[in-house]
This record gives structure tokens, C-alpha cells and sequence, in this order.
């Protein structure tokens, strides 16, 4: 699948473009705000092959790409183009209801996401030559040096205009406007004014000295201000007179004000800010590396950490370092090594295959399909991951570790970024939380039936028949074990196990049933409370949890039959069984019942009937797809 048929699926799964109020990406992600997350269709977006996993951070739906974010979001906005101004659309009544600290998040996620590439890539060289100066391949005195120096250097020294575009964007005014007014406040006279050390004044109200090169609360302050200013303006404005008028005002309005409050304002939080987070890892020492360090992987789910990106750039522009940084290079780490011990513990060859990759991709930086994929779906080595990452975090911040730029990754590509005097100590930091994580991830252990793993392995093709319990009535039971697994010799049909609606297999919210990985079959939406033999034969199996049961037809068709979505987690809530391993059956008796209101108030109910010996027929289709009834034909499968 290439990335425009990705886009367009990803747009239909997300409930179309209608569903969305804006969208933009960050290094790794598509973040979108919908209209109603309700309309999403996950199990489709898991499904596709570019598609890493999803998330949801406050209101926020996050869809995570990977490396080729930028090219799917290139593509969304090549077939929809109105996406790339959505981030400039109007608050919608449920925006309003956001919890005030969490706009703050997301609004600074969606000025500094954008911005990202540049500032990284300036970063990554700058880490670049302080790597080839150390090693003597470099002088910093050459011309050579200072040109390259001069592209790492000037991103931040203007990074108020930066700021301003994608601040523009995100507020819904004029982007050039914004642009004018960063220029003025970074004008070369208007520096040299307010870096004279006498007093400046505006029409007779004094103007504080305030240093705009590199900066970043003054400036997006002053935007957002600008962008009521310049709405409040283009209202009142004759409609003839606007291109002239709208931004000439805007301009001798907001210069000003910048100057004389926005301005002092701004650099006294930001300094506020700055100070007291760097307070914390200056003097919290050990304390706060491993709280800091333990809880970074939380912190970065919920997109906390783009708030701390504007005093990250600031310390690094006016300090020259920043201890922050090394924190997210060792939760990467952490999150590494406990994958790799998932590698180490777990059973199936496919986890396993998953956990080796996704630990691999962690340490190169990107970590949602190891956090997301392996770590948090099974949760034991999710918090063998913090453990490591506050062990790292600890020593780290005890030695006083720092970054010396912003480089674009988070992994072992980045560490250019650490090379300095505690470069070391920030490598070990990584190491010990790499090391730690997936010692104690492979200690933890992982029960892989979290995620129907045990269940499905039990019940797929060519596993062990052996059955749960052994049958309590010996004359009525078959030894299962000894009944081998004959090869269908004819034709073979299956009745509805149920009242409700039959629909495709694909249909399925979940890929090992909807990728018919289990086999091929149909499935069913459920009105009723009871699961009937859907063949004449014997029960092969009865999962321990009540939630599946396998049955072997009289003409050798194996029929899994799964009740709900993840329905392994309730461990035999509300499901009652009424037969056992070996018990024969006729095609109508009643297998199991279950509480279908309860469970669906936590589960997908959606039932799949699989025939997991699939391949010994040559055609497996659904009949009497729709409403159907108990009893009804609803599988034919051909030799």
C-alpha cells in the first residue's frame, strides 16, 4: 500500500474529512482532532501496513506512522487540501470544554510539531561539529566551520520567526503579518536601541530591555494576542479597505504593546519557568532523576513534553545546554530494554519476532511500536521500562548530565546531540536504563493471554488438541488425546451458534480473526444469550475463561468459536459453560451462555466462528449473511 491509499484509508477510518477539525504531525504521528472519536474505526487503522498503533492523549486522536508520517501527511493534504489550514479552524463548542491545562499542551504541541525538521536538523549539525571538532577532523577557526556553524546557529538565533509562521497557523492569522512583527521586534536598530543600557520609551511609556533573538513565550504571546487583534480589526474595516488597512493596524498595534508589556511579560515567565524546572534538575539531583526519569514515558503519552520544548530551546540558546533532554534519550532506552526482555520471556514465535524489532527500532529512537505495540498492551514490561528509566534518570541527573543541542532523535542516531563534558554520563545513564529495563522486564515475565495469545495458540491450526479439564463423566466423554485430527474426507456446512446478525469475518474488529490468520469463517453480532453446537461432533476444547470453545464436526471440520473481542480478560465473568472437553453434541445443543448486557458495556461483542483447519479445504464461504436465526445454515466448506 503506498502512502496516498494510505491517507485516504486513514481519512475514511478517522470518520472522514468531515469528522475532522484539524490535523498535523509530528516527527512520528498523525495528531488529529475529531469531531467525535467515537467514529473511528481502529481495528481498520491497525490493519493497515503503515499504521504503527493509535493513541488518545486528552481529546486528541493520535494515529502513529512512523518515519513516514511527513509522507502520509503530504499525501492527506495532496487529496484534501482544506486539511492543511484545518489547525486554523475555529474552536468547535467541545474545545471549549477542554480542561484549560490541556489546551495549553496542545496548543504548544501545535505551534512546535511543525516546526520540528527545521529545528532538528540544525540541532543534529550542530551536534555534527561538535563531534568532528573533538575528534581534531575540524577546526572551529576555518571558514569552512563557521558556514556550517552559520546553518546549526540560525534557526535558533531567529527562532522567533519560526515561532511566529507556525504560531500564525495554529491561531488563524495572517502568517506573514506575524512574520512583520517578529522582524521588527528582531530588527538590528531596534536591538541596538534596547541593548544600550539607557532608558527607551514609546510615547512616553517606558519600554523594558528585552533580548528577542532566540526567544520563544514573548513571541508566541504575541501572536496569539495579534490574532484577536487582527480579527477584532478585519471586522470593522470596510471590506475595500482591508489589504491595506487589516495588517497596518495590527502592526501599529501590536509593536508596541509587545514592546511595552507582551515582551518583559513573556521573558519573565519563560524565565519563571525555566528557572524553576532547572532549579529542579540542578538540585534535585538523584531525587529528581529518577522520578523525572521514571515517570518521562507518561509524560511523553501525554504530550506534557511539548510544553517543556520552549525552556528546552531557551536554555540551550542562552545556557548552552539543557538537562531535560538526556531524560528522553534514557526513557527511549528504557523502553528498548524491556522489549528486549519480552524477546527473552515470551513463548510465541511471532511476540517474539515483534519484541526483537520493535527494541531495535526503540534504540534508533522511535519507540511508539515497542511502548505502544509491546510494552503497554502487556503492561509488566511497561513498568519494567519505567524502573530502568528512573534508574537511568538517577544517575544521570546525580552526575549533572546535559545535552548540548536539539537534535532530531531521541535514539542512538542522536547522540551527537549529549557530546560534551558529561557526555559520558549520559551514556551510561542510557545503558543502565537499557540493561536495568530488560532485566526486570524478563524477571516480570508477561501473561501473553492478555492479549488472547494463549487463547489463540491453544486453537489454532495444527496446536494440541489436549483438552482444558478432563471430563468428569467418563462414560459419556471421548479421551480427546487419543482421537487424533482426521483430514476432512467430504463437504462439510455449520449452523448459526446464535441469534443475532452474520457478518464477514474482515468485519471483525481485530486482526487475527479479520486477517483470517486463525482461518477463514464469519461472525456474528449477537442478540441472544446463548452459543449452540453450530455441528454434530465432539468438543475439542473449552477455554479455561468460558469465552471460546472449539468443536470438531463428524466430518472432520474444527470450528473455533470466540465470544467477543478480548472477552479472555473478564477470566469467566458472566459466561457459564455447559459442556467439557470430549462431550459429543448435536448440531443445536447449547454449548455456553453469557450475560450479553454485561459484557457488552466493557466488550466488543462481535463472535467469530472460525474453521481452523482451513487448509484442508480447497473453499470456505459464508451463506445467509444478515439477520439470521440459531440453527439456520450459515457455513459451507468445500473439499
Amino acid at each position: 500500500m503506498n502512502h496516498q491509499e494510505t491517507a485516504q484509508e486513514i481519512i475514511k477510518a478517522v470518520g472522514g474529512t468531515n469528522n475532522i477539525n484539524s490535523v498535523y504531525h509530528c516527527i512520528t504521528r498523525l495528531r488529529f482532532e475529531l469531531k467525535d472519536n467515537d467514529k473511528v474505526d481502529n481495528g481498520t487503522l491497525k490493519k493497515l501496513d503503515k499504521v504503527m498503533g493509535t493513541n488518545i492523549s486528552g481529546d486528541q486522536f493520535q494515529v502513529i506512522i512512523g518515519n513516514d508520517v511527513p509522507k502520509v501527511f503530504d499525501a492527506m493534504v495532496k487529496e484534501h487540501p482544506a486539511l492543511q489550514q484545518s489547525s486554523e479552524k475555529k474552536e468547535t463548542k467541545s474545545d471549549n470544554k477542554k480542561n484549560v491545562i490541556l489546551k495549553i499542551f496542545e496548543t504548544i504541541a501545535g505551534v512546535f510539531a511543525p516546526m520540528l525538521p527545521a529545528i532538528t536538523a540544525a540541532g543534529m549539525l550542530k551536534g555534527l561539529l561538535a563531534l568532528f571538532v573533538s575528534l581534531g577532523w575540524m577546526s572551529a577557526g576555518t571558514d569552512t566551520y563557521r558556514i556550517l556553524s552559520a546553518i546549526g546557529d540560525g534557526v535558533f538565533h531567529y527562532l522567533p520567526l519560526l515561532i511566529a509562521v507556525s504560531a500564525a497557523r495554529k491561531f488563524g492569522s495572517n502568517p506573514f503579518v506575524a512574520i512583520a512583527l517578529g522582524t521588527a521586534l528582531m530588527y538590528p536598530d531596534m536591538s541596538t536601541l534596547l541593548s544600550s543600557g539607557e532608558s527607551v520609551a514609546f510615547i512616553g511609556i517606558p519600554v523594558t530591555a528585552v533580548s528577542y533573538a532566540s526567544s520563544v513565550i514573548p513571541i508566541l504571546l504575541a501572536v496569539w494576542l495579534m490574532s484577536y487583534v487582527e480579527k477584532w480589526v478585519d471586522r470593522v474595516i470596510p471590506a475595500a479597505l482591508k489589504l491595506l488597512l487589516v495588517p497596518l493596524i495590527t502592526l501599529l498595534v501590536m509593536v508596541p504593546v509587545t514592546l511595552i508589556a507582551i515582551g518583559p511579560l513573556g521573558t519573565f515567565v519563560g524565565n519563571g519557568l525555566s528557572g524553576g524546572i532547572n532549579w529542579l534538575l540542578n538540585e534535585g539531583g538523584l531525587i529528581a532523576g529518577i522520578v523525572l526519569g521514571g515517570a518521562m514515558a507518561l509524560i511523553i503519552m501525554t504530550g506534557m513534553h511539548y510544553a517543556l520544548v520552549p525552556i528546552i530551546l531557551s536554555n540551550i540558546a542562552t545556557l548552552g545546554f539543557d538537562k531535560f533532554l538526556p531524560l528522553t534519550y534514557i526513557s527511549n532506552m528504557g523502553q528498548a530494554g524491556a522489549t528486549l526482555g519480552v524477546f527473552f520471556r515470551a513463548k510465541d514465535k511471532k511476540l517474539k519476532t515483534v519484541a526483537l524489532s520493535t527494541s531495535f527500532t526503540a534504540l534508533m529512537g522511535v519507540t511508539e511500536p515497542a511502548m505502544y505495540g509491546v510494552n503497554m498492551k502487556y503492561k509488566k514490561p511497561f513498568a519494567a521500562a519505567m524502573i530502568g528509566s528512573a534508574v537511568g534518570g538517577g544517575f544521570a541527573l546525580a552526575f549533572g548530565a546535559k545535552a548540548y543541542v536539539l537534535a532530531g532523535n531521541g535514539g542512538l542516531p542522536g547522540l551527537p546531540s549529549l557530546i560534551g563534558q558529561t557526555f559520558w554520563y549520559s551514556l551510561i545513564g542510557m545503558i543502565l536504563a537499557f540493561v536495568v529495563g530488560a532485566i526486570m522486564s524478563t524477571v516480570f515475565g508477561i501473561k501473553e493471554e492478555e492479549g488472547d495469545a494463549e487463547a489463540l495458540a491453544q486453537f489454532s491450526p495444527g496446536a494440541s488438541s489436549a483438552p482444558a479439564a478432563a471430563p468428569s463423566n467418563e462414560a459419556a466423554a471421548v479421551n480427546v488425546e487419543d482421537m487424533g485430527a482426521p483430514t476432512p474426507t467430504s463437504d462439510a456446512t455449520a449452523v448459526a451458534p446464535m441469534t443475532g446478525k452474520a457478518i464477514p469475518l474482515k468485519e471483525v474488529n481485530d486482526p487475527t480473526f479479520g486477517d483470517e490468520l486463525m482461518g477463514k469463517g464469519v461472525a456474528f453480532v449477537p442478540s441472544g444469550r446463548e452459543l449452540v453446537s453450530p455441528v454434530t461432533g465432539t468438543v475439542m476444547n473449552v477455554f479455561k475463561t468460558k469465552h471460546a470453545i472449539v468443536v470438531r464436526s463428524d466430518d472432520g471440520m474444527e470450528l473455533l468459536i470466540h465470544v467477543g473481542i478480548n472477552t479472555v480478560k473478564l477470566r469467566g465473568q458472566y459466561f457459564e459453560s455447559h459442556v467439557e472437553a470430549g462431550t459429543r453434541v448435536q448440531a443445536g445443543d447449547k454449548l455456553l451462555s453469557f450475560e450479553l448486557d454485561q459484557i457488552a458495556k466493557e466488550y466488543d461483542i462481535t463472535t467469530a466462528m472460525v474453521v481452523t483447519n482451513t487448509a484442508d479445504y480447497k473453499d470456505i464461504q459464508p451463506v445467509n449473511l444478515g439477520e439470521i436465526m440459531m440453527g439456520q445454515e450459515v457455513l459451507k466448506a468445500q473439499i
